[in-house]
């Protein structure tokens, strides 16, 4: 008994080790191994989930199933989370269709139904995977911790299933992925010339980090999805910097002018450093704001601009883009066999929609009326820089 209770212990102090560690290391890929996990003890009619082998996607997907039999099989996605592999050409077709096919998964069970994750639409090609394999792709929820839901009500995903949100524990990680990093630089800088300052340094912009993100929904809808940036290079860097960072840099500011007061040390020398320090930081968050959340299109990609077009024509109503939609932009007219768009709004840009309807009945266009077929949605995925470079080869 205290032998189980101590394995109990260390699986659960590893797991939270590897959500700290991996949280501050985000933006890094790191990789698990590919492959077949058993989950409980799963039958031949037991349900079979994929994910990507992003380690900290794995982790939570496996404690997220646990008391569920199951089989859990994890496709190769360069150590890169599921929506952004899927995204940049990174976790695809090819991906899925090898897991399946070289797991032994396929000996274990009587049925071919796989459960992949919604945000996994963006890159995987459903109708490709059922073509190549036989295996039908059914897509499950954004968050992992809605699975056991999910089973419960057949695999049919409620609206709250389907939509992507930002949570303050997601903003809480996504604060401390950018503090973590650029705390350690400006440390190593700080060190060299203020040697007094590296604490107080590292502790204000894990401060002004948590500020920027804790309060995003106060200013998220100030927030341009359209501006059109400033142009370097061959790169089009977008910089978020209008009234809210300014505001939020004014607020910090504030509070770094009372501190001052109240260490005796409210000096030109000592607000130019604090205003210097936190102005840069602010600076470089704002390069990427909106990416750096999961409700807006990044900055820096051009395909912020682009607008879903619905070709009623074509469209028969299958419903699949209200399945896969993470913003809820869809909804189907059953009767009319149709679909809507009513939250056009809310679009992400994420091409999900377009990669997955059977009948091409959706597309891009851009502010300037030319078209991105479905098919290069398809084969073209985007890079870091959000351009549409990386081709994805049929296999």
């Amino acid at each position: 008994m205290g032998g189980l209770l101590a394995q109990i212990i260390m699986n659960r102090l590893k797991y939270i080790i590897v959500n700290i560690v991996e949280t501050l290391l985000r933006g890094f890929p790191f990789p698990s191994k590919t492959g077949l996990i058993k989950i409980g003890n799963p039958g031949r009619d037991s349900p079979v989930f994929l994910t990507c082998n992003y380690h900290l996607t794995v982790e939570r997907v496996k404690r997220a199933l646990k008391g569920i039999d199951c089989y859990l099989l994890v496709a190769n996605s360069r150590g890169i989370n599921v929506w952004c592999a899927a995204t940049g050409g990174h976790f695809t077709n090819h991906d899925v269709i090898s897991v399946l096919k070289t797991s032994g998964i396929e000996k274990l069970v009587n049925h071919r139904n796989v459960v992949l994750p919604q945000l996994a639409a963006t890159g995987i090609e459903s109708s490709v995977i059922k073509k190549k394999t036989g295996w039908k792709v059914h897509w499950g929820p954004v968050y992992a911790k809605d699975v056991p839901a999910f089973l419960k009500n057949m695999f049919i995903k409620t609206k709250e299933m389907r939509e992507v949100r930002f949570p303050l524990m997601q903003r809480i990680e996504m604060a401390a992925m950018w503090a973590f990093p650029f705390s350690i630089i400006a440390s190593i800088i700080t060190f060299h010339f203020f040697r007094d300052m590296v604490l107080p340094v590292a502790t204000f912009l894990w401060i002004l980090s948590l500020l920027i993100f804790i309060s995003f929904p106060l200013y998220s809808k100030w927030l341009n999805t359209k501006k059109k940036g400033t142009s370097f290079s061959k790169y089009t860097i977008i910089f978020d910097f209008g009234r809210v960072p300014l505001i939020l840099w004014g607020v910090f500011m504030f509070f770094i002018a009372v501190y001052g007061i109240l260490i005796s040390n409210f000096t030109s020398g000592f607000i130019f450093r604090w205003g210097l320090v936190s102005f840069v930081f602010v600076l470089l968050i704002s390069i990427d704001l909106m990416g750096s959340t999961p409700v807006y299109k990044s900055g820096l990609h051009e395909d912020r601009l682009l607008k879903v077009i619905l070709d009623e024509e074509k469209c028969r109503g299958a419903g699949m883009c209200e399945q896969v939609c993470p913003r809820d932009c869809y909804e189907v007219d059953k009767s009319r066999h149709i679909a809507t768009m009513p939250g056009a709004d809310k679009c992400v840009q994420c091409g999900a929609c377009i990669v997955q309807c059977p009948f091409d009945a959706l597309y891009f266009k851009s502010p300037k009326g030319e078209v991105l077929a479905p098919e290069t949605v398809r084969r073209f995925k985007l890079n870091l820089m959000g351009k549409r470079l990386v081709k994805v080869e049929e296999q």
